[in-house]
């Protein structure tokens, strides 16, 4: 199962792996509040200083986050057969981990925040699954 939540929130031993799927790790942040730190699962820097300074709009956040998220990888340009086309071959390992196991996506947005990287990351992740 693939869930998601913050990363401020109570550990459960029902969260499975835990993958913080942020661009910053947080200073601070103690190591044991995740397993491991995906930094690109995470909005660029620059996605992300644009919509917390208002500069762009969630929706116009999302369209770019998930362009991000498809888009060829640098090493891509090297290879004319196979391309790794983003994060893809990423999305697919962990949604063939969340169908065996409990799987959750964290991130530094409130438990309860409504607008969050996290949940669209899910849907990526949960299309690549299918």
């Amino acid at each position: 199962m693939l869930k998601t939540k913050s990363v401020h929130s109570d550990i459960e031993p029902g969260d499975g792996l835990r993958i913080l799927a942020a661009r910053f790790r947080g200073r601070g942040m103690p190591v044991d509040r995740y397993d491991v730190w995906m930094a690109n699962l995470g909005p660029s820097e620059k996605l992300l200083k644009s919509v917390l300074a208002e500069k762009i709009s969630w929706r116009e956040f999302l369209k770019r986050y998930r362009a991000e998220m498809s888009a060829p990888a640098a090493p891509d340009a090297g290879n004319a057969t196979i391309k790794n086309h983003g994060q893809k071959f990423t999305l697919r390992l962990i949604a063939k981990l969340a169908a065996n196991e409990n799987v959750t996506l964290l991130c530094h947005c409130a438990e309860d925040a409504t607008e969050c990287h996290r949940f669209e990351l899910q849907k990526l992740i949960e299309r690549e699954g299918r």
